[in-house]
């Protein structure tokens, strides 16, 4: 295997430098003007190139976001057009589409949206700015975890011949990083699953808002006793 055609040696170098290079979106540079679609689409491909894998790659294409609309994953436009929320949205949803599946995206989504899309006080752009707070620190932390599990990789295979034992160290490397994004999956996963199902927050949303009614009659019932107690009480001082 002392041709390398099986495979390309790697530097730990050359990993750390694609980390450097994968930049997010600061909140600050989502445009405070509504987007056409092709604004959009050119919008997101410029600002997420880092996390193309060919330059033939699409972000996000029209037809994706079409369909999140239409499946209810991301609001509607308004007139075609896609605000700031819809942007962070959607940047978010990059993200997630490429661990979970689009249902569990929604479970996660759901939510977010009806409690912070159209928000005043404490909106999208608010939740985008917290959740990548850490990010800078997150990335010291995963350099940190990649840099030690490729010097753990290179201790492996000792007595293989020296001519696997590049190949072998590397397929190690591999594997040890699937079997890092395997338990965060699951456990995405299991997080996800104590979503409410979007039935099951219609349902819910049903339900709380039948108490809140009861409650609302209860308490006017509750005034009126009272008030019905303090006329009588006037009435028997006239007397």
């Amino acid at each position: 295997m002392s041709d390398n055609k099986d495979y390309t040696p790697i530097a730990l170098d050359m990993l750390l430098n694609i980390l450097n290079k994968n930049d997010f979106i600061e909140a600050n540079e989502f445009p405070n003007i509504d987007l056409y679609m092709d604004q959009l689409t050119t919008f997101m491909d410029k600002n997420l190139e880092s996390g193309k894998r060919s330059d033939d790659d699409k972000i996000l294409t029209k037809t994706m976001i079409n369909n999140y609309a239409k499946s209810g994953l991301l609001p509607s436009p308004e007139k075609k057009q896609y605000s700031k929320a819809h942007l962070i949205s959607l940047t978010f949803i990059y993200y997630l589409k490429n661990i979970l599946s689009i249902n569990d995206i929604k479970k996660i989504m759901d939510p977010l949206h009806s409690r912070y899309f159209n928000a005043e006080d404490f909106n999208m752009e608010d939740v985008y700015k917290e959740v990548f707070t850490s990010e800078p620190e997150g990335m010291k932390i995963m350099k940190k975890d990649i840099e030690r599990q490729f010097k753990l990789s290179k201790t492996l295979f000792t007595d293989a011949p020296k001519s696997d034992k590049e190949f072998l160290q590397t397929f190690a490397f591999l594997c040890e990083l699937s079997y890092g994004i395997y338990i965060r999956k699951h456990l995405l996963e299991k997080i996800v699953d104590a979503f409410p199902s979007p039935e099951e927050r219609i349902r819910l949303e049903k339900e709380e808002k039948k108490h809140q009614k009861k409650l609302d009659e209860e308490r006017k019932k509750e005034e009126a006793k009272k008030k019905e107690a303090l006329k009588k009480e006037q009435g028997k001082k006239k007397d």
